[in-house]
């Protein structure tokens, strides 16, 4: 099964010198990139899970609202926002789509799973930073589904092949045949692959000046766009099984 996700967040990077660029037109980014993900989703007719960044979820209630029309799970991503931030924002979110959220991605901040379980959601994901030479560590860890505290714990996928993890950089570094073969075979060992994608990873870095380093830039904006609709044809034309993460755990 292949799990495809989307963390919906603003691009904090700085701008390069003498470039201003408002929350507003960041938030802006994050709608225009999120809808190219979306258009190529509705072409190959897949469904994946949305992890929105809790802290603008209240500003993208259309967007979200566009994701969920299409079937595809809402669900959160939390940077830095407290327990209360998370409770209220999930509250509201709930009663706007009149569905439940299931799911919150932690990174840099992983709060206790006692205090998620007590605002009702029902998994965790969790996921490590990336950086130039995290993907070239050989990396081991558990890659099943575990239940905590009544929470299904759902890990980062690895390919037991070229331990490679299937985090947002190495999807966009990696030339698309080997990534397909990598999940292929993956595939053969592994229930499941957790594939994640960030939405400013589809932003146009010629149009807008953010200071990124180079190996963020590449096969960033329309490239990654190309290369999702790449894994995805390639999904459909080997008739490999997708599901969004709240179907697949329960």
């Amino acid at each position: 099964m292949i799990l495809l996700t989307f963390n919906i967040i603003n691009i904090e990077t700085e701008c390069k010198k003498d470039v201003q660029i408002s929350d507003d037109e960041r938030l802006k980014i994050t709608v225009d990139n999120t809808k190219a993900i979306l258009r190529i989703l509705d072409i190959h007719d897949i469904k994946a899970s949305f992890f929105i960044e809790i802290s603008i979820a209240e500003k993208l209630q259309n967007l979200i609202k566009a994701i969920s029309s299409k079937g595809h799970e809402i669900a959160f991503y939390n940077k830095n926002s407290t327990l209360q931030e998370i409770e209220d924002a999930k509250k509201s979110i709930q009663d706007f789509l009149e569905k439940p959220i299931k799911g919150i991605r932690q990174k840099d901040i992983k709060l206790p799973q006692e205090s998620l379980k007590l605002l009702e959601f029902s998994y965790v994901s969790n996921i490590d930073n990336a950086d130039i030479l995290f993907p070239f560590k050989r990396l081991k860890r558990d890659t099943e589904i575990n239940e905590e505290d009544g929470l299904s714990i759902v890990p980062e996928s690895i390919s037991p092949y070229s331990q490679l993890p299937y985090n947002d950089f190495v999807f966009q570094i990696l030339p698309m045949k080997y990534y397909q073969n990598m999940v292929f075979e993956t595939l053969k060992n592994d229930e499941f692959v957790l594939i994640y994608l960030n939405s400013w990873q589809f932003t146009d870095f010629s149009v807008y000046p953010f200071d990124l380093p180079f190996y963020r830039k590449i096969s960033s904006g329309k490239k990654m766009e190309d290369k999702l609709d790449a894994l995805l044809a390639f999904i459909n034309q080997k008739e490999l099984a997708t599901s969004r993460m709240k179907d697949y755990i329960f």
